[in-house]
């Protein structure tokens, strides 16, 4: 005689994720990227360089201020780069393209616990700012991925390399005896051109002269804020 009982299978017990459920997930993976340390998944570039009090090359008190403000407006804006990939990622319409953005979006969390790491060992703290810079470029993401995909990678094209030029003008304001930073900031310059390179391959839109103005400008602001708050 066979048994009444009902048999579930493991495809009749799988729910999918409800939109209060995504939502929830998305707001986990904001405060983690703000206050938590992500996985990293390269080597930190300054691993193997000497200690800023090593003798052949001491940092004076200025240097490692200089040095400190720098690596925080890089960390500032690597937290804008983790949201701005999570936004563009919501509302892109190509999956291979949210696929694309999840693979920069991991480069990019390198890049935030590197500058973080050099932070702490220039006794420095990042921007108080953080949670303000990675809101608004939260939503600055979304719109670009609104916009459709075309305009989405322009964005990124275009962030990407007012990034690159930012970064060469790190790297000539950094102390020349600064290895560890220098070492940091020019490997994230190379993944940064990389990724510009990628969003050009899949088709990016030339963005109008006013946008990327306006990109600049906001860029100024925060770079400006950030270095000093």
């Amino acid at each position: 005689m066979q048994s009444n009982t009902n048999i579930t299978s493991d495809t009749d017990n799988f729910r999918r994720p409800s939109f209060a459920d995504a939502i929830i997930a998305q707001i986990d993976h904001v405060l983690n990227n703000i206050f938590c340390e992500q996985p990293a998944n390269r080597e930190y570039p300054a691993e193997s360089l000497p200690a800023d009090d090593a003798p052949e090359k001491p940092l004076t008190k200025q240097q490692k201020n200089t040095a400190a403000g720098l690596m925080r407006v890089n960390h500032a804006g690597e937290m804008a780069a983790q949201a701005l990939y999570q936004g563009q990622s919501l509302t892109a319409r190509d999956p291979l393209l949210s696929e694309k953005l999840a693979y920069a979006s991991q480069e990019e969390c390198d890049h935030l616990n590197w500058c973080r790491r050099r932070l702490s060992e220039l006794d420095a703290k990042p921007s108080r700012l953080d949670p303000f810079w990675y809101l608004g470029s939260l939503t600055i993401g979304m719109a670009a991925g609104i916009a459709g995909d075309r305009w989405n990678l322009g964005f990124l094209a275009e962030t990407e390399y007012q990034v690159v030029r930012h970064l060469d003008s790190h790297l000539q304001r950094l102390p020349e005896n600064d290895a560890r930073s220098r070492a940091i900031v020019s490997q994230m310059k190379e993944d940064e051109l990389g990724h510009a390179h990628l969003a050009e391959d899949l088709g990016a839109a030339k963005l109008p002269a006013p946008i990327k103005s306006l990109m600049k400008l906001s860029s100024k602001v925060m770079t400006h804020l950030a270095e000093r708050i």
